[in-house]
């Protein structure tokens, strides 16, 4: 990976979109404003003048919550951004910058950073990472990239089924999230449904209390995590990669979420699968999204400096 460019890493979640430059080794987060949810035009405006306010880069890595078309770095659909559903991203940044655009599914972006340490040297050959926020989000990287599917950056981890009633057949369709999946049962909207249910306002309540030591909250967390593991499980016995990394806000409850998560998976696991794996919590925090956005931008090919 070329450690002397200057690459924009762009964050675009339902709520802020986050810029930042890689410049070496060293990002730098440079602006963060409220997304243009609505009109693609408005959010295209808004990614162009804020990767213009970073100067000039080499190239440009977009990381967007959405089914991403790799061929071409097409937005499929988004869940919660209205102006990114079949919208020619790639082309279109690439043709107001100037430079190379990449774009990637934000959770595959969390995941090649967390792969790739601060001077740029790959940490793992195998590495999944599980973004827990208000949804579910997970993204692989296998020697050094993200891994896609034959289409789109596929890795829907959240959609993953995990606890249906399988007793008269699959269960029926409906939106997204399915009362199966794993996103409705360990998600940032499930630790609510546990607070509430706990006597507490909300997870961060829960989780704030869980961290005084409050016995009910650290139950609502250990709850939680254990319904994380059983994805964790599912995600070891198919790739058993060397480590698999917790993110997202909910994951700042620490090792009182992944700890019982990690003990779960591995209780789920046939024996002798996934023994060696590493289950943690992610190193990156906040800026994960971000720092692989920047570093997609290093894996595509760059001009002649």
């Amino acid at each position: 990976m070329d450690r002397t460019a200057r690459t924009a890493g762009v964050d675009v979640g339902g709520t802020k979109v986050a810029v930042g430059l890689l410049d070496g080794t060293t990002l730098t987060p440079q602006g963060l404003e409220p997304t243009q949810v609505d009109e693609p035009e408005a959010l295209l405006a808004q990614i162009v003048r804020m990767v213009r306010d970073l100067g000039p880069v080499d190239g440009v890595g977009i990381g967007v919550p959405s089914v991403v078309r790799i061929a071409d770095g097409r937005v499929v659909s988004s869940a919660n951004i209205d102006a990114f559903r079949d919208v020619a991203l790639r082309d279109e940044l690439a043709q107001r910058l100037g430079v190379p655009v990449s774009v990637d599914n934000d959770a595959n972006l969390a995941a090649l950073s967390e792969a790739w340490d601060e001077d740029l040297r790959l940490l793992f050959r195998s590495l999944v990472c599980v973004t827990v926020g208000t949804g579910i989000g997970g993204g692989a990287v296998i020697e050094g990239r993200p891994l896609h599917g034959s289409r789109t950056s596929a890795f829907e981890l959240g959609h993953l089924t995990v606890g249906a009633d399988l007793t008269d057949g699959a269960p029926p369709a409906g939106d997204a999230p399915l009362p199966g999946s794993l996103e409705h049962w360990a998600s940032g909207r499930a630790l609510d449904r546990l607070a509430r249910d706990r006597g507490f306002a909300d997870g961060p309540a829960l989780t704030d209390a869980a961290e005084t030591g409050d016995a009910t909250a650290i139950d609502g967390l250990r709850v939680l995590g254990e319904r994380l593991g059983v994805g964790i499980a599912a995600v070891i016995t198919l790739l058993e990669p060397e480590v698999v990394v917790v993110g997202g806000g909910v994951s700042r409850a620490g090792e009182l979420l992944v700890a019982p998560a990690r003990a779960a998976a591995r209780r789920l696991l046939l024996p002798g699968l996934g023994s060696e794996t590493e289950i943690r919590v992610a190193q990156h925090g906040p800026q994960a999204g971000l720092r692989g956005a920047a570093l997609l931008a290093r894996l595509e090919e760059l001009p002649s400096r």
